[in-house]
């Protein structure tokens, strides 16, 4: 599953860095961006998260008994109520873009959001195949195949650049801003053609493992009820953290120009290593937790597993975006129409939000443990109290950076101090490279640890009062704290060099650091990287006196 979302995730590192040459962080780019959350609200509700709560544990459980009949009549009852919901849902969507679009986005010019609608119409068919792959994706977790299904989002990815490279080449020559427009059309066909292909790919595979699945609107089968009556309070749940996402981008459109776009960069970064060490191990503990229901010890020894092995990984990305975010943002991005001052904008974005990112992703994994108990109404409570407080911390902190803008590499305050009180139309249209979208990013973070701390004390009372439900963040303090001093003092040293040079050697020297001093921390997954790198060091060192010899 790691190697399979790692494959995803640097397609769609690949996928930003397109974007932002081609298409850029400014206009466009907040339209293409807006365009593409705004159908995401199929992907959100009807997608991955909602059959995880609802779908994979009952469909688990049917195979762990030998049902597979019964298995694949409950998967072709699901995938048929599920088709026409999201075909409903993309009709809609498509009927009512311009109306959610002058909603959201009520103070976009209106060229910017006429191009949102435009490109929001294209999308939404992709969005809905997408949907579609994730009910894919259940059936092949349920059988423990976990590859195909996380490595399908690469071709979604690799379509939207291939499109993005024919575009450019096509209108060569042409003004870059209305070169741009071109390109973020023609890149909405690729999300509908990577859409399709990413539902096509596993078709043959989920095949195979349920011979006897028949598409069908038998909702009325007792399995079927049981997944529906999850299905509510997950899409709740989902839905709540969908209005999350509406509410940044209804924030981010009251911010000067740039923010929708910029924000948007910052968090394909920032949810990376959430995908490939939290999401990895979340999403392939879930059949197996639901089938160990009865068995509390073993339930408790799995989740305190988890959490070491994504607190590991994650709390090193924590500090690498942090110290060293300049140097990443630079090398994945910097080109084209995106510029050093947009960099360190976005590095500034990414750091405020990686300041919770070890409570996001170990919250993925306790919000698993309730999905697999049965309890899919606690998380959805909890997500309600992330959102509010998100949002409140968010509207009180962004309009006050809002007024810092990045000039030349260096932040400034421009024009007066705002609290609670956007800038006005010409400020916001001024062209400056503003700070406003890092209080969003500051009100995530701390509704990140508020839920992480509730949703802790709710696992802890599902499993038992007395088992301990604990990360490892202070056992790798030494370890994290050694790590982020030699990677700021790196990311100031090697500022000379090519960015395509210094952030892979930054980010190699200070792992390095973080895996040995990690090792006597009694976390598993430090010990497990360091006898990786020993592995590794020793075939290297083999085969140097190897060539010597052969010399």
């Amino acid at each position: 599953m790691g190697a399979g979302i790692f494959l995803s995730r640097i397609a769609g590192i690949g996928r930003e860095a397109a974007v932002a040459a081609f298409i850029g962080a400014g206009r466009v780019g907040d339209a293409y961006r807006a365009a593409l959350t705004i159908p995401r609200l199929l992907q959100n509700l009807l997608g991955e998260g909602v059959l995880s709560a609802s779908f994979i544990p009952v469909y688990s459980q049917l195979v762990e008994q030998g049902r597979r009949k019964d298995a694949g009549r409950l998967a072709g009852a699901v995938f048929g109520l599920l088709s026409v919901a999201t075909g409903a849902l993309v009709l809609a969507g498509w009927m009512l873009a311009g109306p959610l679009v002058s909603l959201l986005l009520w103070r976009l010019p209106d060229d910017t959001a006429d191009l949102t609608v435009e490109l929001a119409r294209v999308m939404l068919a992709g969005i809905g195949f997408v949907v579609l792959a994730a009910w894919a994706l259940g059936v092949l977790n349920a059988h423990r195949r976990f590859f195909l299904s996380y490595a399908a989002p690469a071709i979604w990815n690799i379509s939207q650049v291939a499109f993005m490279v024919g575009a450019w080449i096509a209108w060569h020559g042409v003004d870059p801003t209305a070169r741009a427009s071109d390109v973020a059309k023609l890149a909405a066909w690729g999300v509908v053609l990577g859409g399709a292909l990413q539902f096509l790919v596993q078709v043959p595979l989920v095949a195979k493992l349920a011979p006897s699945l028949r598409p069908s609107l038998n909702w009325r089968r007792p399995d079927v009820k049981i997944v529906l009556n999850r299905f509510g309070p997950a899409l709740i749940g989902r839905g709540v953290v969908q209005v999350s996402a509406y509410l940044d981008l209804i924030l981010a459109g009251l911010l000067a120009g740039g923010a929708i776009a910029a924000l948007g960069f910052a968090q394909v970064v920032y949810f990376l290593p959430i995908s490939l060490f939290a999401m990895s191990v979340a999403a392939s503990d879930l059949p197996e937790m639901s089938r160990e229901q009865g068995d509390t010890e073993t339930l408790a020894t799995r989740l305190q597993t988890g959490l070491d092995r994504i607190g590991f990984y994650v709390l090193y990305s924590a500090v690498a975006f942090i110290t060293m975010g300049g140097l990443i943002i630079g090398a994945l991005l910097e080109r084209g129409q995106f510029n050093p001052d947009q960099t360190v904008q976005v590095w500034w974005i990414l750091a405020a939000y990686s300041l919770g990112l070890v409570a996001t992703a170990s919250s993925r994994l306790l919000q698993n443990v309730c999905f697999a108990a049965g309890d899919a109404k606690g998380p959805a409570r909890v997500a309600v109290v992330r959102v509010v407080l998100a949002a409140a911390a968010g509207v009180v902190l962004m309009f006050s950076f809002d007024s810092y803008a990045v000039v030349n590499g260096s932040v400034e305050r421009l024009g007066d101090f705002q609290v609670l009180s956007p800038l006005s139309d010409a400020d916001r249209a001024d062209g400056a490279v503003r700070l406003g979208a890092v209080g969003l990013a500051l009100g995530s973070t701390v509704a990140a640890w508020v839920e992480y701390g509730i949703l802790r004390h709710r696992v802890r009372y599902l499993l038992g009062r007395r088992l301990p439900v604990k990360g490892p963040t202070g056992r790798l303090a030494v370890a994290a704290l050694s790590a982020a001093v030699l990677g700021a003092v790196l990311a100031w040293g090697l500022e000379p060099l090519p960015l395509l040079v210094a952030a892979p050697f930054s980010l190699l020297a200070t792992g390095v650091v973080y895996v040995v001093l990690g090792r006597g921390s009694g976390v598993a997954a430090a010990e497990e990287a360091a006898t990786l790198i020993e592995q590794v060091l020793t075939r290297v060192s083999r085969a140097a006196r190897s060539r010597n010899r052969g010399g």
